[in-house]
């Protein structure tokens, strides 16, 4: 089976939007480099570092199922259908689908974290469920679903915005040692949570 990880790119000071929802300062590093790193579809073709590259095709391979939250389903209008990573995708949310959503085949609503993990599992076999969405995140952490924390640390002071892990109901949360990859502009870190014993 494999893990619940979330994953997300951060500023330093641990933002991963500015107060508008806007990324821009965060994901340059998908974009500047010299390896063309492909996706499941024609708008989003990654151009990284070599050392980025193998880390996201690696990372991307290893993907069966995609958690968001509604907000970023409704800013993103649902990838126009299809996620870059072209996995099946859980969206949590209290409300309705838009009425009008073709995509039922590879989107699924549902009303809590706990039903997102379970149906993510199922769609995503023997490979990781990732989550994309702050607030989701938080609440798989205290609820204690969440295996993995795999940050794209990129150097920049945001000094305000979307946090990543705020307010978190179970603080102090331990990490095991990080996996470290550098590329250009970005560090990558990857943390497994630590199960209290």
């Amino acid at each position: 089976m494999g893990k619940v990880i979330a994953n997300m790119s951060m500023s330093l000071d641990g933002f991963i939007a500015d107060p508008a929802d806007g990324i821009d300062q965060l994901f340059g590093w998908m974009g500047s480099g010299d390896v063309e790193v492909p996706t499941a579809v024609e708008w989003a073709t990654f151009r990284m570092s070599p050392a980025s590259a193998r880390y996201m095709r690696d990372a991307m391979a290893g993907v069966g199922a995609l958690i968001a939250g509604r907000h970023l389903f409704d800013i993103t209008q649902g990838w126009g259908g299809t996620h870059p990573l072209g996995v099946p995708i859980v969206v949590v949310t209290h409300r309705e689908p838009p009425a009008d959503w073709p995509h039922t085949d590879t989107f699924t609503f549902v009303g809590d974290v706990e039903e997102a993990v379970r149906t993510a599992r199922a769609a995503a076999g023997d490979r990781n469920v990732v989550i994309a969405s702050a607030k989701i995140a938080r609440q798989c952490l205290d609820a204690g679903l969440l295996d993995g924390i795999h940050v794209d640390l990129v150097p920049v002071l945001l000094g305000e915005g979307v946090r990543w892990f705020d307010d978190l109901a179970k603080a102090p949360v331990r990490l095991g040692d990080p996996v470290v990859i550098e590329g250009d502009g970005v560090t990558h870190l990857a943390y497994d949570v630590v199960r209290p014993s």
